[in-house]
């Protein structure tokens, strides 16, 4: 899986499609349709993970139905949105623990954060690091994945991974970013974690201007958050300022957040280098170096 800055939404008319989102989806909407008294109102999204239709209940409310394929990431989604009551985050509304289906408040899918974003990013920062501020004090529920178990999973697969680089200068940021993680991974901390809170990840809301949605929820330390806003419409001459107020924004101590920062870091490369890559990717390279004052 990426980090971040995913394949975007797609239309998708459900009815038509094959494999897991068209048949699976097929039959576990159908019959959430009639259960919670639904009627689908246009054509749905497919991204990575999922598909959402837009729905009205029967008095009128509109909503979304979202359809997850099942995995480690998102198992977590319902115990997080309970957690943070519409606080930050779209609201949860109905959820079918046996196809892990969710019925949400209805967002502007037409208006996410990423379009701001391209126009004023440090406005758009400011928005996710408030958003950030107010997810992040909320503690972790009983259930979550734990980000020092994470943290521990990585640094093992470090040594193989560095092997299996072509250059001593991507071996070299690689245990950098190892050794930086390891001086804070037996704190990992247990705050709630979105994980995947980028601008794409934020969209324009009714009772609040920007709500955060698909979270991969996470037990763990804020400082973990950060990366996503740093890469998501990245540029390099933003970096600086942007870890700068996202770090102030969730109260956190700068070299603790420069070091999950560097964790994070490492999280993407080894995704790259485990499906086969000889070279870290140029961008990560950049912000590790950067943090780590070169």
């Amino acid at each position: 899986m990426r980090l971040a800055v995913r394949a975007g939404w797609s239309a998708v008319g459900w009815r038509g499609d094959s494999g897991w989102f068209g048949r699976g989806v097929r039959v576990v909407a159908e019959a959430l349709l009639e259960r919670w008294g639904l009627r689908v109102t246009g054509p749905g999204m497919r991204g990575m993970t999922a598909v959402v239709l837009p729905v009205e209940r029967a008095d009128g409310t509109a909503a979304a139905l979202k359809v997850l394929t099942p995995d480690e990431e998102t198992a977590g989604e319902p115990l997080a949105l309970r957690a943070w009551g519409g606080r930050g985050s779209v609201r949860l509304l109905e959820y079918d623990p046996p196809t892990g289906t969710l019925l949400l408040e209805r967002l502007d899918e037409r208006r996410p954060l990423s379009r701001l974003a391209r126009r004023d990013a440090r406005a758009a920062v400011g928005v996710i690091g408030g958003l950030l501020a107010r997810l992040c004090t909320v503690p972790a529920p009983e259930g979550l994945r734990g980000l020092g178990e994470i943290a521990a999973g990585m640094l093992e697969r470090v040594p193989e991974a560095a092997a299996g680089l072509a250059s001593a200068a991507d071996r070299r940021v690689l245990r950098d970013c190892a050794g930086a993680l390891a001086e804070v991974a037996g704190e990992p901390g247990d705050r709630l974690l979105h994980w995947d809170l980028h601008f794409g990840n934020v969209l324009a809301g009714g009772r609040e201007p920007w709500l955060a949605i698909d979270p991969k929820p996470l037990s763990g330390d804020p400082g973990f958050e950060l990366l996503p806003s740093l890469v998501n419409e990245y540029r390099e001459r933003d970096v600086r300022w942007r870890f700068d107020l996202l770090t102030e924004a969730v109260g956190a101590d700068r070299a603790r957040a420069r070091a999950w920062t560097l964790g994070r870091v490492l999280q993407n490369c080894l995704w790259e280098v485990e499906e086969g890559c000889r070279r870290l990717p140029r961008r990560e390279v950049a912000i590790a170096g950067l943090l780590l004052g070169r």
